[in-house]
């Protein structure tokens, strides 16, 4: 089984960010677009006393995205990655351009996106992002 982890970063407040991945299945392979059903995000500001109370960002709740859109078929290396030479097969540009996503500096956010594959259980990963 792969491990699971938070990935880290920062962001400007009233900013975007570009949230890159590579999202494996149980098998610990790279996913494919036409092994996955859906795919949602949510973000939220994270309670610095209780981490479990998150409060979601209005514009940014339970937003569906095209599968196609953030998933590739093949691993992609190359700038904006500079994590690896395997490279990502995830990216999402949060959109700003209606809602805000990182309203208040100083704050932490968690992007969470939920994926479900054509079979087997979803997938769940998350970004935890500090706001500058």
């Amino acid at each position: 089984m792969p491990t699971a982890h938070d990935i880290r970063g920062t962001v400007f407040k009233h900013g975007s960010a570009v949230l890159l991945a590579r999202i494996v299945g149980p098998e610990g392979t790279a996913v494919t677009t036409s092994d996955l059903a859906s795919v949602r995000y949510s973000v939220y500001q994270v309670d610095p006393v209780d981490p479990d109370a998150l409060t979601a960002v209005e514009g940014h709740a339970e937003v569906s995205l095209t599968v196609a859109d953030v998933f590739y078929d093949t691993l992609q290396t190359g700038g904006p990655w500079s994590v690896d030479e395997t490279g990502y097969n995830f990216r999402h540009d949060l959109p700003v351009d209606s809602d805000e996503a990182f309203p208040i500096a100083g704050a932490d956010y968690q992007v969470r996106y939920e994926v479900i594959p054509t079979s087997g259980q979803k997938l769940v990963f998350r970004f935890a992002v500090r706001c500058i």
